[in-house]
């Protein structure tokens, strides 16, 4: 009777130290605010994270919100001025935060595609009804980029490009940005810039896509068909993005996510392929060091070029 007694005593002390603990962070964080980067149209990518809010909406038993930015810019700006507690970033975006505040957010995972590769490709688009065949014929023609701080999108194909011996400002008759990836192929397609660049996972089937990305986004949105325009340049292989979590919210909420995420391909596959823009073999878990050469390359760009 005794040993029953102090059995339910202990156990009715660890439910209340439980509940304190559980207490305490949702008092600091009542809301779990998720922040989702451009580059498609607000309706779809609330579409496309519905799921996950309802999700994560339940397993951490507060209010998820989510904010879809009109840019990149205003993610990192959340981010960094702690309006919003989580987000997919791209490398160079993670690095943008970093050259800012090193102390702001923490990355958790990335995705690993279905070759079980950790990096994607920028690659640069034309119509398929051009006369334009490689980055040679590029010469004197315009270019869209999709984002200032997208990875595939500004940061590699500029630096690159450079160590090509390409100067942006003089190879090219123009260079623009066209608010995204998504709104740059239609700018493309449409005939307001010659070509474009974004990105790809660069493995399966092209006539889909490939497996991933955002031409992989827009053919499953009928809003391409990849007969519709022609690759002519691949960069080197980027590091896929993060998801980052803000670095000052409570340990234990961020081992929350962290589970809950690393389960989500296993509980919801749907909405596991719909937030990575197509598909994709897992999260992969992931810290800082991993992006270093990415920042070193913002770094160097914003210094030197």
């Amino acid at each position: 009777m005794l040993k029953m007694t102090l059995g339910a005593l202990l156990l009715g002390a660890t439910a209340i130290t439980g509940t304190t603990a559980l207490a305490d962070w949702r008092e600091e964080v009542p809301v779990f605010r998720v922040g989702i980067l451009g580059g498609e149209n607000e309706a779809d990518r609330l579409r496309s994270y519905a799921c996950l809010q309802d999700y994560l909406g339940e397993r951490l038993n507060v209010p998820v919100e989510l904010f879809p930015a009109s840019d990149y810019a205003g993610v990192l700006q959340g981010l960094l001025s702690g309006n919003l507690e989580f987000a997919g970033l791209g490398s160079s975006g993670y690095a943008g935060i970093v050259l800012q505040d090193e102390n702001a957010v923490e990355p958790l995972y990335t995705t690993q595609q279905i070759d079980g590769s950790l990096g994607y490709y920028s690659v640069m688009y034309v119509r398929a009804d051009s006369d334009i065949m490689s980055l040679e014929d590029m010469e004197g023609n315009s270019l869209a980029f999709a984002d200032p701080n997208s990875t595939s999108g500004y940061l590699v194909p500029s630096f690159e490009l450079g160590d090509q011996g390409i100067d942006l400002e003089t190879y090219f008759s123009e260079t623009g940005f066209g608010g995204g990836h998504e709104q740059a192929v239609i700018a493309v397609l449409q005939g307001q810039y010659d070509a474009g660049v974004t990105w790809t996972s660069g493995v399966g089937d092209i006539n889909e896509g490939f497996s991933r990305g955002n031409l992989r986004s827009m053919v499953d949105k009928d809003l391409l068909d990849m007969e519709d325009i022609r690759i002519i340049w691949q960069s080197n292989l980027i590091t896929n993005g993060p998801r980052v979590i803000r670095q000052d919210i409570p340990q234990e909420l961020k081992d929350l996510v962290m589970g809950a995420m690393m389960r989500l391909q296993f509980e919801d596959r749907e909405c596991y392929n719909g937030i990575n823009d197509g598909e994709s073999m897992s999260y992969y878990p992931i810290g800082h060091d991993f992006y270093l050469p990415i920042i070193n390359m913002r770094r160097e760009l914003a210094g030197t070029r």
